[in-house]
């Protein structure tokens, strides 16, 4: 079994922990007026996808649990099921684009945000009926929008915090 350094274990906890506070900032912004109920910028992936390119997989797993644990603290077990299933999915497609030589920022962004709702979306399937998936094609247009805001951030952040290395790419 492969030994963790204090350094990787330490960077995945203040990556972790940037990832609260994102996710409890944004439960804290008033709902816009033309945002439907469960519409969030996803903030908080911000911190995974940093992870994802700055990190490991690994690590960015842990930011997407500590995320779920989050929700399953602040607003409960649908919450939680939402985010580590939605969280999983997007992290594993937004490592895979990462892979992928010319595939940008933007584009690792919108589908992340896309696989995110996506996984959201069959858990509350699994809870109600199939309905759910004609409010998807709103939190798919939605997200386009969203994963550009949180690519755009990562975009900006990056360098910068790599130029500190604290970090290794």
């Amino acid at each position: 079994m492969k030994k963790i350094s204090t350094l990787k274990l330490t960077q995945t906890a203040l990556v972790s922990a940037v990832a609260l506070v994102l996710s409890a900032l944004e439960m804290m912004l008033p709902d816009l007026p033309f945002v439907l109920p469960g519409m969030k910028l996803g903030l908080s992936n911000i911190a995974t996808m940093f992870a994802l390119s700055a990190m490991s997989l690994p690590s960015a797993l842990v930011v997407c649990l500590t995320k779920a644990l989050f929700a399953l603290l602040a607003r409960g077990f649908t919450a939680f099921l939402m985010s580590l299933c939605g969280g999983l999915l997007s992290t594993l497609a937004m490592y895979l684009l990462l892979k992928i030589k010319g595939f940008g920022f933007m584009g690792v962004g919108i589908v992340g945000a896309f696989c995110h709702n996506l996984g959201q979306i069959l858990v509350a399937f699994f809870f109600t009926d199939s309905t759910v998936f004609a409010y998807f094609s709103v939190l798919a247009f939605f997200s386009i929008f969203t994963g550009m805001v949180t690519a755009l951030v990562v975009y900006i952040i990056l360098p910068k915090v790599l130029k500190l290395r604290l970090y290794s790419s």
